[in-house]
């Protein structure tokens, strides 16, 4: 019989987290660090990442494990960066290229269609959806020549689910999730795995941002209700990391208890 629940799968493997400075992807590094996982961590805030990349070390070590662990500055929409980016961390030393997460993103702004800055829709565009279709290219023939790797994009709610004030969020994580479902189906023949984990509500700095760093509208969006937090998503990434080789989890729809839907909240206030 096989094991089921083997926990040593991802000793020694290569995480990549993009938006690994905060939040979910800060969450998911230093769970990779406990598995055994040696990280690559991108992001733009390089004094974020180093503390990101210390609480992974260390949480790695606690497991008795010594992890590499890269550290890189990157914006994910500087695409001559995104180009060099397998050839730099070749350099420094990285063997093999694993497991992507594709964790960088974000919303600004409720506004509705009529009234959305233009700046802001070229930065959810390309921060959620073309800057993960090229890192994905990046990495893609790495692991086509390995005939392995896992990449896991993080979707959401918003790309199962359209609302009001969500009119390029909803629909560039629309554009992820059928991204995400085309690449399965054309590395089906092949020895890597697809996975999008779509979160309902979770508290980080998502709706900070999206509410222009006003953080008592983004209290509020919380209140009365217990949301998910980074380390939720965190699990739920690792975990299908996690599976056999020969189990594909397409998808992991992810919500708070006390949600139904972007618009349906049971709230005890």
């Amino acid at each position: 019989m096989p094991e089921l629940f083997n926990t040593t799968r991802l000793q020694g493997k290569t995480a990549i987290v993009t938006g690994a400075s905060s939040g979910i992807g800060a969450a998911t590094a230093v769970l990779f660090a406990r598995a055994g996982c040696n990280l690559v961590l991108l992001a733009r805030r390089k004094a974020q990442l180093d503390e990101v990349a210390a609480q992974a070390k260390a949480a790695a070590e606690a497991m008795g494990h010594r992890p590499q662990i890269v550290v890189r500055t990157l914006d994910v929409n500087d695409r001559a960066a995104v180009d060099a980016l397998v050839p730099a961390l070749k350099e420094a030393g990285v063997q093999s290229f694993d497991v992507l997460v594709n964790n960088a993103g974000g919303a600004i702004g409720t506004e509705r269609a009529g009234d959305i800055k233009m700046d802001d829709v070229d930065f959810m565009v390309n921060t959620n959806l073309v800057s993960l279709i090229q890192i994905t290219q990046v990495f893609l023939p790495e692991m086509k020549r390995q005939d392995s790797g896992h990449i896991i994009n993080i979707g959401s709610l918003a790309g199962r689910e359209a609302y009001v004030g969500g009119t390029i969020y909803c629909a560039v994580k629309h554009a992820v999730k059928a991204f995400s479902q085309s690449l399965l189906k054309e590395l089906v023949a092949t020895g890597i795995r697809v996975s999008e984990v779509a979160p309902g509500f979770a508290e980080t700095n998502f709706a900070v941002t999206r509410f222009r760093g006003d953080e008592e509208a983004a209290k509020a969006v919380y209140k009365g209700f217990k949301p998910l937090v980074a380390e939720d998503i965190a699990e739920e990434i690792v975990w299908c990391a996690l599976r056999p080789p020969h189990v594909q989890i397409a998808e992991l729809y992810v919500l708070p208890s006390a949600q139904g839907a972007a618009t349906i909240i049971h709230r005890s206030e």
